[in-house]
């Protein structure tokens, strides 16, 4: 059994184990649908780890010393919380529920950050019993974190969030100013230890970190006259992955029409899924960037005795899912039109919630060996509920094969927040089935739980 790609050009780039799955293993893969149902999520782990050592490549290269954070929000997947602490990673919490998962799984506070900007009193006192640290968003948080700290205990690290200049219309992190008034709280308070700024930025330019590293510096070097001794500077996230072909996605945008997508309608904006770096590549850009005193970024850093924080989520989940929809059928409305529904949401794998596009094409597993020939069909997939606006895909896709149902459509590389940030139980069907591949000791692919008790097992080294 193949795997069949639409046309359109947009093929995703695919690990060679996934390849080899989608390609070779056909009737595995539908077997396992039929076990578990659909959409099925499929995990790899391990792919963490080998995206973490390409970025502390990069990292060493330079000299750089580092502190890398997985971004758990980017997935719910405990399994991948436990491979970024076996590899050597630390774990950004946004929530107290993520927390508690990096906690479960064996994290101790030096091996957690917490970035999110609404943090509740149960959050900061649970963050301060394990001396996690804390980037504080406002002067306001500041002061319901000291309302937190016990009279008496272990000093309190904390990061302050930066709000650069170019984005001054964000409404996380504090201007300059603001920082100021934060460090002169901190000094009357010695329950607390500034321990540097941190700033996450929206967009994948490394330009833009390079501009907001160049004010953290000044405000780091203010911070020191005045008797502070910060250590860090933490960049967050936005380190791109590239999904598709660069020069396929160049093409495909360049001659893209409104009549190329179902709504008639050009999205105003896309992630940029063929991007010219890879996120190691980016964070190359980046360490070259020079300061403005004319030191790079990576020489300021060394020199300057920082560590570069960082809480890459999507980069460190590159290659580490696909999501795995079966087909209900396939509908004509129109003479070259269909609408080819699967059983599965678009909460499950989409970016048409946000106006935008996965811009990924599926590949189809046709569920007959060989598949039955047919003409090539154009159509739109949609997902199973009753709203019009459940569609993973406006852009209309030509598949050489028709699908027909019970055939499956894998979407690749969905562990980046495509498989499970807006899943729910609409209509009461269940949260989709997430597990991972693995070995047997035959050598033979298997499916494990993706448990929080499973992952129990691999946390440590």
């Amino acid at each position: 059994m193949h795997g069949h790609k639409p046309g359109g050009g947009l093929l995703p780039i695919l690990r060679p184990g996934t390849a080899e799955l989608l390609v070779g293993n056909g009737p595995l893969l539908i077997d396992w649908v039929t076990r578990h149902g659909s959409p099925v999520n499929l995990i790899w782990p391990d792919e963490l780890r080998t995206n973490l050592a390409a970025l502390k490549n990069v990292l060493r290269e330079s000299g750089v010393a580092h502190a890398i954070y997985y971004g758990a929000k980017v997935n719910k997947s405990p399994r991948l919380l436990s491979a970024a602490l076996r590899a050597g990673a630390g774990i950004d919490v946004s929530s107290l529920y993520e927390f508690r998962d990096a906690r479960q799984l064996g994290a101790d506070g030096t091996q957690l950050v917490a970035t999110g900007p609404a943090k509740t009193a149960l959050f900061h006192k649970e963050l301060i019993d394990c001396n996690a640290l804390i980037s504080v968003d406002s002067p306001e948080e500041l002061e319901d974190l000291i309302r937190c700290l016990p009279l008496a205990g272990p000093v309190q690290a904390v990061l302050l969030r930066l709000r650069p200049t170019n984005h001054a219309q964000n409404r996380f992190g504090m201007p300059a100013a603001a920082i100021q008034q934060c460090l002169a709280r901190i000094a009357g308070e010695n329950r607390l230890r500034f321990d540097g700024l941190h700033f996450h930025l929206s967009g994948y330019g490394w330009e833009s970190r390079a501009q907001a590293i160049g004010e953290a510096a000044g405000l780091i070097d203010e911070s020191r006259a005045q008797g502070f001794a910060p250590r860090m500077i933490d960049i967050g996230g936005g380190l791109p992955i590239q999904y598709v072909d660069r020069c396929a996605y160049q093409a495909h945008l360049e001659s893209q029409m409104p009549e190329d997508y179902r709504t008639g309608k050009v999205p105003g904006s896309f992630y940029p899924y063929g991007g010219a770096l890879s996120a190691a590549d980016w964070l190359r850009s980046l360490l070259r960037a020079p300061m403005a005193d004319g030191r790079s970024i990576a020489n300021y850093l060394v020199q300057e005795g920082l560590v570069l924080g960082m809480e890459p989520g999507r980069a460190l989940a590159d290659q580490a899912a696909i999501s795995v929809f079966r087909v209900l059928r396939v509908k004509a409305i129109g003479c070259d039109a269909h609408v080819i529904f699967v059983e599965g949401s678009s909460f499950s794998a989409c970016e048409t919630w946000f106006g935008s596009e996965f811009l990924v094409d599926p590949i189809l597993v046709p569920a007959i060996t060989p598949p039955v020939a047919t003409k090539p069909i154009r159509g739109y997939l949609a997902g199973h509920s009753c709203l019009d606006e459940d569609v993973l895909s406006n852009r209309w896709l030509t598949f050489p094969i028709a699908p027909r149902a019970g055939d499956l459509l894998v979407y690749a590389n969905t562990g980046g927040y495509q498989m499970d940030l807006l899943e729910n139980e609409f209509h009461r069907h269940p949260m989709p089935s997430r597990l991972c591949v693995v070995q047997d000791t035959e050598g033979q692919l298997t499916l494990v739980p993706d448990t929080i008790g499973e992952a129990q097992c691999f946390a440590r080294p």
